[in-house]
């Protein structure tokens, strides 16, 4: 067992002070190194605050770490960088989920109303990992958290956080510059969205464009449980 989980609780009005980034960004170095060796990415899914940013905090930790498949009712949150997963996708609540389907809206509805989960909320509990989890962690964060804040504010606090990348699913290629600049600026990686209806065309640009990996939605309409996938998806 580990021991209980502190989580750090930084001053986040006062700006967190990050040297903007020369680094080497870690999803691409993570993607580049699964190529080398011909394997694909384990890139699993967590809402944050879903039951409690406590619980959100120990699936991360045990997440990134050696897969197996021990998903017993009693450990499915002890599972996630202990387990092998080679990037974390880490959901910021937010009321409005358009992209998602039923599982993933209950589950903000719940991190919000139930549990009062904030963004502050989540990047404290992010800080409190640092340096005890090995997979890169992608915020998946819609655009009006991230406006609301301001662009270098989030990045520079969302980077001081832990955070790796990040996915908007709502800004439109057309739209990216700025926070793909910003975020660049901080050591993060801004990763695109293609789906089976992105004309040949745009997928090229949004693949130029994108950092890290292209997020590819393999179902047309939000996301869900599905019996089968777009029929070109084996195409892409």
């Amino acid at each position: 067992m580990r021991a209980k989980l502190k989580l750090a609780q930084p001053e986040l009005s006062k700006g967190c002070h990050v040297v903007k980034a020369t680094q080497v960004y870690r999803i691409t170095e993570t993607m580049d190194a699964l190529r080398k060796e011909g394997k694909k990415a384990l890139i699993p899914f967590i809402m944050a605050g879903d039951p409690n940013l406590e619980t959100t905090a120990k699936a991360i930790q045990y997440l990134g770490t050696s897969w197996s498949l021990t998903f017993l009712a009693t450990a499915l949150y002890q599972i996630l960088d202990a387990e092998g997963a080679d990037v974390i996708e880490l959901g910021v609540p937010y009321s409005d989920p358009l992209a998602d389907g039923p599982v993933i809206q209950q589950a903000a509805t719940r991190a919000l109303l139930d549990q009062g989960t904030s963004l502050d909320g989540v990047l404290n509990m992010l800080t409190g990992l640092k340096g005890s989890i090995s997979a890169p962690i992608v915020l998946f964060c819609y655009y009006n958290p991230i406006m609301r804040r301001g662009l270098e504010k989030f990045c520079e606090q969302a980077r001081a956080a832990g955070a790796s990348g990040l996915l908007v699913p709502d800004i439109p290629l057309e739209e990216t510059g700025d926070i793909k600049r910003v975020a660049r600026e901080f050591g993060m990686e801004l990763i695109l969205l293609a789906t089976p209806t992105t004309p040949v065309e745009r997928m090229k640009r949004i693949a130029e464009a994108t950092s890290g990996f292209v997020y590819l939605v393999s179902v047309t309409g939000v996301t869900g449980v599905r019996t089968s996938v777009a029929t070109r998806v084996s195409e892409l």
